[in-house]
């Protein structure tokens, strides 16, 4: 039997790092992409069965051309995991329109480039796994993050709208909303995060979830993810007041 394989985006640090290593752990061919070459191949000379693809997901056609890539090299490709993510928590303070937009190209729009990439085979092929990464940023509006949360809930939406186009077609829609994991981009954080936990951890959570289970959304960690669900469907008016506590948001005279 041969071997299975994934492919993964943003997947040279953080959670998308740590998820290669562990499907290569357990016997996956592993494609990795991201913009940092020198990274990719770090990885890609630690492991034997992973191999760095290089990308820069806000290329539509590039992404094209690296799927055709990866398809060439392993033929069969059984999930795709799109984890590409940008974050500044500095100019996200304000309306920053440039910020925005650069956050949108890269989140959001990054995403969708590697959907449309591979949507034709997976629909041809009638199974597989198509994985959107969120964060629990995407469930309501927080402080401090005018580009980065809605970014984040229209990847939410984005996937509930594919879960349906591509269930017709035997292929599962899989969106992933991870807490606070201890990445290069959480680092830049300045206030305090609640149940911080490892790449690794989240990385066991998604391999469980893909692999073992078949839900349509995997998230982490529950003492987290349950209390932030259970916040959404409050009134805005209660929920603000709630949030406002929680983050010690304060009204400037």
């Amino acid at each position: 039997m041969s071997k299975k394989t994934i492919w993964i985006t943003g997947g040279s640090t953080g959670i998308g790092k740590a998820l290669a290593i562990k499907f290569a752990s357990k016997g996956w061919n592993v494609a990795v992409s991201a913009r940092r070459t020198e990274l990719l191949d770090e990885l890609a000379n630690s492991y034997e069965n992973i191999l760095g693809f290089p990308l820069d997901v806000t290329d539509k056609e590039k992404c094209i051309e690296v799927f055709n890539e990866i398809k060439k090299k392993f033929e069969n490709i059984d999930i795709c995991f799109f984890s590409t993510g940008t974050w500044d928590p500095i100019k996200e303070k304000n309306i920053d329109v440039e910020q925005m937009e650069d956050v949108f190209k890269v989140n959001f729009f990054g995403t969708v480039n590697s959907i449309k990439a591979v949507e034709q085979y997976f629909r041809d092929k009638k199974n597989g796994i198509i994985t959107i990464v969120s964060s629990i940023a995407g469930y309501r509006g927080l402080p401090n993050s005018t580009g980065y949360g809605p970014s984040k809930s229209a990847l939410n939406n984005l996937a509930e709208s594919l879960y349906f186009d591509f269930k017709r077609y035997n292929v599962r829609v899989c969106l992933v909303s991870p807490g606070f994991i201890k990445t290069p981009m959480t680092d830049k954080n300045d206030f305090k995060m609640p149940f911080l936990k490892t790449p690794e951890y989240a990385a066991d959570k998604i391999y469980d979830g893909l692999v073992n289970k078949n839900v349509f959304e995997i998230h982490f960690p529950k003492s987290l993810t349950l209390i932030l669900k259970i916040l959404s469907f409050l009134p805005s008016k209660i929920y603000f007041g709630i949030i406002g506590k929680m983050t010690k948001y304060q009204k400037i005279n």
